[in-house]
């Protein structure tokens, strides 16, 4: 099992046509961190990763915005737009939620079955 904290980090995406893409990532585990998100935000720096998370909301939101549903081994199963106001619906095996700003995620190649992982500085992940 993954042990993240609150924090910055890198995200690796994994491409099904072999690319390879590195972006700037948030980590929210906490409570408070997850709940709080992007909401009020105007932009997003690379990406934001909420872990555990099945679904996610976008009531009070900006901007609209990717989520990328990953499961247990963040494996990609599911990519929504979603704009401001919206409640998307609970993926059954997704265990995190991967948000970006809108049309970010298809530039960096996260569709369905594509992988990511996550690197914390001096953590080797």
């Amino acid at each position: 099992m993954r042990r993240w904290r609150d924090g910055r980090a890198e995200l690796t995406v994994y491409g099904l046509r072999g690319g390879r893409v590195s972006v700037p990532l948030e980590i929210a585990v906490s409570y408070r961190a997850r709940t709080k998100g992007l909401l009020g935000r105007d932009a997003v720096d690379g990406a934001m990763l909420l872990s555990p998370a099945g679904s996610v909301h976008t009531f009070r939101m900006r901007m609209p915005i990717d989520v990328a549903y990953l499961d247990r081994a963040l494996t990609v199963i599911a990519v929504r737009t979603m704009r401001p106001g919206r409640l998307g619906l609970p993926r059954l095996r997704s265990r995190h939620v991967l948000e970006a700003a809108a049309g970010a995620m298809a530039g960096w190649g996260v569709e369905v079955g594509a992988r990511v992982s996550v690197e914390v500085a001096g953590d080797g992940r």
